[in-house]
């Protein structure tokens, strides 16, 4: 038997394992590489997922980082079934179509700019509408905790992971060469206690156990917490007339912060002139979707249903499905709260709001959701002067507000506990879905607490499995992580400067309007290499 992994190994996004046992091969999750350009470059290169060649799916939960590459697989031959809850596939169905508009927009957007500077060949979008519907048509609907048979020697069983609504922990128990060996993919760990989802479901113990780390480096604020500092975001754009800009995940973690402003307008805590938009298509999608599945709410938010109180409603409330409505926003006066995505901010509406936003010294940028390493999102949690909108630099002047105790996963004490039950004397562990950070303070703790060395994996390496033994790993270290020629591009730097410099006497002979235009463009480049010093 052999696991490879091929996302969500020393990263957090483009979760996906690929599993190889009982003359199978079949993936768990197929998510999207989301970051800077090197990392989001994976999402082209399916080499190593061989499409044609996969039995079926298993689909944690419906975030595009486990899904989004679902249509590509299928675009270029995957046709088998694909597992996952019944909210899951729900959500899917509106999820991967959004992607794909995304995709397809995208793609417009770069043909006109190559255009534009006489270029060809732009990179086409990764999958078309027609691609998503395509996948959707293959979601087939499994039940938490019932068994079910995707190929004969594989057993596999869904149970609440309490992330998002319809996220689920997978355990695979596979027959193969005479003896049984028992999995369990964690999924995405909720945290217990928060908003909307019910608690995360143990499932029961395993072989091998891979398991979650992003937050493996610290734990959450409670709710109360988050709450307050919500509102004091709200306070503070509010007295000031500007806007609070919250970028923020379509699915649950939208509906989390609707759940909270509705909470804080009944105790008397968000002003009653600030109206709040929703500015998101698929989120206001997925809040419908949600408001359909309310047997899967936890306790706290079925007794506010059974008293008759919508927890999504809010007098203020408004949706912005069109574009045109889009732009409204951000040329209305006053304060506001805007809920958009993505939740990252590297793609969606939210960009164009931190654009006519960001620069406002009163203005608000609320972060309530992790921000992956190269987004935009990961570069202004960690107070960076200046952002690239749209090809223009522009001045981060708006206060930050960084509020982890909504995040919809579980901290790193949570995941102590979660695994603690699972932590037996022969349990071999893998961290995945974690930074080097994050996973490096988590295994030390594991190993301290439970005596288990956890394995971090690297991208695209493979384990081979047996019952009672060690795993056995194949890494692909130099594909998996190409060098940086630094000499090549330091040395062409250098050899470029020589010759200006050696044509600096020409230039200084040249019309004043030629050594203006010329000055400019020194002075661009100056700029340019500053700010690369400036994150070193």
């Amino acid at each position: 038997m052999k696991v490879q992994f091929l996302g969500a190994a020393g990263t957090v996004t483009g979760s996906c394992h690929v599993i190889e046992a009982c003359g199978r091969r079949f993936c768990v999750d197929c998510g999207m590489h989301q970051g800077n350009r090197a990392i989001e470059s994976r999402n082209r290169d399916t080499r190593a997922y061989r499409p044609r060649e996969l039995d079926f799916m298993l689909i944690t939960h419906a975030h595009i980082d486990h899904s989004g590459l679902l249509p590509l697989l299928v675009r270029e031959g995957f046709d088998k079934p694909v597992y996952c809850t019944g909210a899951t596939a729900a959500l899917l169905r509106v999820m991967l179509e959004d992607s794909a508009h995304v995709q397809e927009t995208e793609a417009g957007r770069r043909m006109a700019k190559y255009k534009r500077r006489g270029l060809k060949s732009p990179p086409p979008a990764l999958y078309t509408l027609e691609d998503a519907r395509r996948a959707a048509a293959l979601l087939t609907v499994v039940e938490y905790r019932e068994a079910f048979a995707p190929a004969p020697g594989i057993s596999v069983t869904c149970y609440d992971a309490g992330h998002i609504l319809g996220s689920g922990s997978l355990r695979l128990e596979i027959a193969e060469k005479g003896e049984s060996v028992s999995l369990v993919f964690s999924g995405d760990i909720g945290r217990k206690g928060a908003l909307i989802v019910r608690d995360p479901e143990q499932p029961p113990g395993a072989d091998y156990v891979f398991m979650e780390s992003t937050y493996g480096d610290r734990n959450h604020k409670n709710e109360a917490t988050s709450a307050g500092e919500l509102a004091e975001a709200v306070a503070y754009s509010h007295a000031r007339g500007e806007k609070v800009i919250i970028p923020a995940f379509a699915v649950e973690r939208t509906q989390e912060i609707l759940y909270c402003l509705h909470a804080l307008n009944r105790d008397g805590r968000l002003p009653r002139d600030m109206p709040v938009i929703v500015d998101s298509p698929l989120a206001i999608r997925a809040t419908e979707i949600f408001q359909q599945h309310y047997e899967l709410f936890d306790d706290a938010a079925k007794k506010m249903l059974a008293g008759g109180e919508n927890p999504f409603a809010l007098p203020g409330l408004r949706f912005a499905l069109s574009s045109d409505e889009s732009r409204a926003v951000n040329a209305m006066p006053g304060s506001a709260v805007v809920i958009s995505a993505s939740g990252m901010c590297n793609a969606g509406r939210v960009r164009h709001h931190l654009k006519h936003n960001i620069w406002r010294p009163g203005a608000s940028i609320v972060f309530v959701g992790y921000q992956a390493v190269g987004t935009p999102g990961r570069k202004l949690v960690e107070n960076i002067k200046k952002i690239t909108l749209f090809g223009e630099d522009v001045d981060v002047a708006a206060r930050i507000f960084t509020i982890n105790g909504f995040s919809g996963h579980a901290g790193q004490s949570q995941l102590l506990d979660w695994l603690r039950p699972l932590a037996g004397k022969d349990t071999r562990l893998v961290l995945i879905h974690g930074e080097e950070r994050a996973q490096t303070a988590l295994a030390g703790l594991i190993e301290r607490q439970f005596g288990i060395v956890p394995h971090m994996p690297d991208y695209l390496e493979e384990l081979v499995l047996e019952k009672g033994r060690a795993a056995r790993s194949v890494p692909r270290g130099d594909a998996a992580r190409p060098a940086v020629n630094w000499d090549f591009l330091t040395g062409e730097v250098e050899r470029k400067w020589a010759i200006f410099k050696d044509r600096l006497a020409s230039v200084r002979e040249k019309p004043w309007e030629e050594q203006t235009d010329m000055e400019e463009a020194l002075a661009r480049l100056d700029y340019a290499v500053t700010r690369l010093l400036s994150r070193l």
